[in-house]
């Protein structure tokens, strides 16, 4: 053993790492995989990379020559494959070294381009269901080469044995698991087809399934019958499409509202994006299923996607995509980015299609997903010109398009917040006032942006004092006889930074407006915080970012029965209790969350306004 001096002149020695393979094998199975079930996906695809192998030894025999069967019946779990095959140096390169970092791994890895995985861990997943893995092989690469059996423990060790060529006569490889009692729930014959199923319904070499009933011939149920949809001839392009719902929604669950065919030969991806047929909550994104040369790689990879593309659920078969070391999801890195990317562009040409020549279909996916295409459209000037006037909007006029709106409003307001516009909406709408509600994302962006197709149209924001422009003055005569009162009124008020007028609008239900953004509440708490911390290192700092507050304005309807009674009322105390009452009711009625100051003041009106109604009868 080589030895060498550290700088205390004290004699060290290099030693090797001993690998603990039980605790490796409890940490692949808590942290690198999701499950024990990828077991036999590992299996699948070491089988499917030697037969990509073999196909490259052979390249002339017929696609379905070399096959994979698979057998369990509840005692063994066997996968033979027709592939490359091993010869007694590959077993101790490839099956019995982890981690190997040569200079010639790295060349074999590099000439993996074809193979769905790498040379590495992967078979010691199979320590996840059984104690034992055992392996017989032989080479396709040397005709007389001999059989090499290969059996590998939960404790780290095994043995290699060559064995005449007649065990095993024709190339291929064959892997067999004695399951762990506890293992059951994986290596059951039912499940373990199942397994098969699922990770490899789309693989490109067959593969068949026996459970010990499969009779004299031991041929065997096929797993993959057919191709990937997307792969087949079809006799009418109607004909594809039903063809592609139905598997969208065999695979998904969901009848889609339509499907949308997506091909990047580059990459050598093909597959279907299935539209949703119901809304789901904006930014939620939903995981799609990713095949890597025909292998299942992950049923919720969301990074091929960008995240506005929440409407769609992919199913995708990809050559050049890289698998992460658990081989579940896909590494980022720039192939997966141009993808995200490409894939982005199918669906924004998709809604062009739509738009340009399937408004039926527009209008559906538009009803149940204008959110998606919203988050879209402020990032996408071409979906925003195309789209922008038929996307639903809540207005004053109920919920209508742009396009609809902007025919009967050429000024279009709009709020800044769902509150503002619920303590307007009805008052605006009797004034003819066209506003639409701006508070939801996106919405205000949007709406600002109509000019740009809709040039006839001009956009602003809703100011306190264009509303108020268009009520109705009263008159010389009830201005002077309320004054007494709107003075009681603006002093029991004050607290609140509020004013207080009187018009007349209508509806005339609508005792009084309470017109306070957020904004200028915002303003005025950061005026308070200054008062209060006069003289200190903050309040220095809030008074050199103080404007002039901007008062909140209640608007008193002239033509509501209680308010033409209220400003009669002579009586001091009762001005004060009925103004605090109105402010009260126009603050709740604005929907907005009440201050603990005002939720006092409703409460304490309502009893003043009781104990005075009481004391009147008594």
């Amino acid at each position: 053993m080589p030895l060498r001096h550290d700088s205390a002149d004290h004699a060290t020695a290099d030693r090797t790492f001993q690998v603990d393979l039980r605790g490796l094998v409890d940490l692949l199975s808590h942290h690198l995989y999701s499950s024990p079930r990828v077991y036999l996906r590992e299996l699948l695809q070491n089988a499917v990379d030697a037969l990509t192998a073999r196909h490259g030894l052979e390249p002339g025999a017929p696609a379905d020559a070399f096959g994979i069967r698979l057998y369990a019946d509840g005692s063994v779990v066997r996968v033979e494959d027709d592939g490359v095959g091993l010869t007694e140096a590959d077993v101790h390169t490839f099956l019995a070294t982890i981690g190997r970092s040569s200079k010639r791994a790295e060349r074999i890895a590099e000439q993996r381009a074809d193979f769905i995985g790498q040379f590495g861990i992967g078979l010691l997943s199979c320590f996840l269901v059984a104690d034992e893995i055992h392996v017989v092989s032989r080479s396709a690469r040397t005709p007389d080469a001999p059989a090499v059996e290969w059996r590998g423990r939960g404790d780290g060790s095994y043995t290699v044995r060559t064995l005449p060529a007649s065990t095993r006569p024709r190339p291929g490889t064959t892997v067999t698991l004695t399951p762990r009692a506890d293992a059951g729930e994986w290596t059951r014959p039912a499940q373990v087809h199942a397994l098969a199923r699922h990770f490899g319904s789309l693989l490109r070499h067959p593969v068949t399934f026996d459970d010990g009933t499969a009779g004299p011939s031991g041929q065997g149920a096929p797993v993959n019958p057919e191709p990937a949809p997307w792969a087949r001839t079809h006799p009418t392009p109607g004909a594809r499409s039903r063809a592609l719902a139905a598997y969208g929604e065999e695979v998904f669950g969901f009848t889609p509202l339509d499907t949308i065919e997506l091909d990047l030969p580059a990459v050598g991806l093909k597959g279907i994006a299935c539209v949703l047929p119901e809304a789901v909550p904006a930014g939620r994104r939903h995981g799609h299923r990713v095949h890597v040369k025909g292998m299942l790689l992950s049923e919720q990879a969301e990074e091929i996607l960008p995240d506005w593309a929440f409407f769609v659920r992919c199913v995708v078969d990809a050559e050049s995509l890289r698998p992460t070391a658990s081989r579940e999801s896909l590494y980022e890195d720039d192939t997966l980015a141009a993808v995200r990317d490409a894939l982005a562009e199918r669906l924004r040409a998709w809604i062009a299609r739509a738009a340009a020549s399937d408004p039926e279909l527009l209008g559906r996916f538009l009803q149940v997903h204008h959110l998606a295409v919203k988050s879209l459209a402020v990032h996408d000037d071409e979906i925003m010109r195309m789209l922008l006037p038929w996307l639903p909007f809540e207005t004053t006029d109920g919920h209508a398009t742009l396009d609809e709106f902007a025919r009967t409003h050429r000024t279009v307001l709009v709020t800044s917040s769902v509150e503002e516009f619920r303590q307007v909406a009805a008052i605006a709408s009797a004034a003819g006032l066209g506003v639409v509600n701006g508070g939801y994302t996106y919405d205000r962006a949007l709406v600002h942006r109509l000019p740009e197709v809709r040039p006839e149209v001009s956009v602003a924001d809703l100011d306190p004092a264009t509303l108020t422009a268009h009520l109705d003055p009263v008159d010389r005569e009830t201005e002077l006889a309320a004054a007494a009162y709107l003075a009681q009124a603006r002093d029991a008020l004050a607290v609140f930074d509020c004013d207080v007028a009187l018009r007349t609008f209508q509806p005339a239900s609508a005792p009084a407006l309470l017109l306070d953004s957020r904004e200028a509440r915002h303003e005025r708490t950061r005026s308070q915080l200054a008062r209060e911390q006069q003289g200190g290192v903050w309040g220095d700092i809030l008074g050199a970012l103080r404007q002039e507050a901007p008062r909140a304005q209640l608007i008193l309807n002239q033509l509501n029965p209680l308010v033409r009674t209220a400003v009669t009322i002579d009586e001091p105390e009762l001005a004060r209790t009925s103004a605090e009452a109105l402010y009260g009711q126009a603050a709740m009625l604005s929907r907005r969350p009440l201050r603990p100051s005002e939720s006092s003041l409703i409460n304490r009106s309502f009893l003043d306004l009781l104990a005075h109604a009481l004391r009147k009868d008594s």
